[in-house]
């Protein structure tokens, strides 16, 4: 059983990415760009979000500091990464998670408390450690009520 957030973090995060792959991989491959409205986004929009993210978490806890440059760059760079190759997208996701892994499981206690000022707003390191994990639980989610209405929650 984990004994501090650090370690939770360090187990719990890389089965959330494992969840996120397995509900994108429910949907049929000409849905995966599809959303359900109009300003709905595509599950591979949201698994690209969290490939990219668990990378600029990391960079943060490392720097302290904002690190993933304009919301621009950042949507233009989701959106190649969402429009391309599958397997690239997936191997930049497990990469980035285990990034994360190893990165989190070295923090020390005493930074939990520190602040890094983000374009909006401040934020503790223990809430920017969790980002990653409740990040790709929720985007999870979203995938899942995607295929709920596909009627393909229960593939395997």
């Amino acid at each position: 059983m984990p004994t501090t957030i650090q370690n939770f973090l360090a187990e719990f995060t890389p089965k959330a990415a494992e969840n996120l792959i397995a509900a994108l991989l429910r949907l049929p491959e000409d849905k995966r760009l599809w959303a359900p409205s109009p300003t709905a986004r595509p599950a591979l929009s949201l698994v690209a979000e969290c490939a990219l993210n668990n990378s600029y978490t990391v960079d943060m806890i490392e720097t302290r500091q904002w690190t993933a440059g304009t919301m621009e760059e950042y949507f233009q760079e989701q959106t190649d990464l969402m429009n391309g190759d599958w397997a690239t997208l997936e191997a930049l996701l497990r990469k980035n998670t285990e990034r994360f892994t190893a990165c989190v499981r070295d923090l020390p206690d005493d930074v939990l408390g520190d602040e890094i000022t983000m374009p909006f707003g401040k934020f503790t390191m223990t809430h920017t450690i969790s980002y990653p994990y409740w990040n790709m639980s929720y985007h999870e989610g979203q995938i899942n009520y995607i295929a709920s209405i596909l009627d393909r929650l229960n593939e395997a």
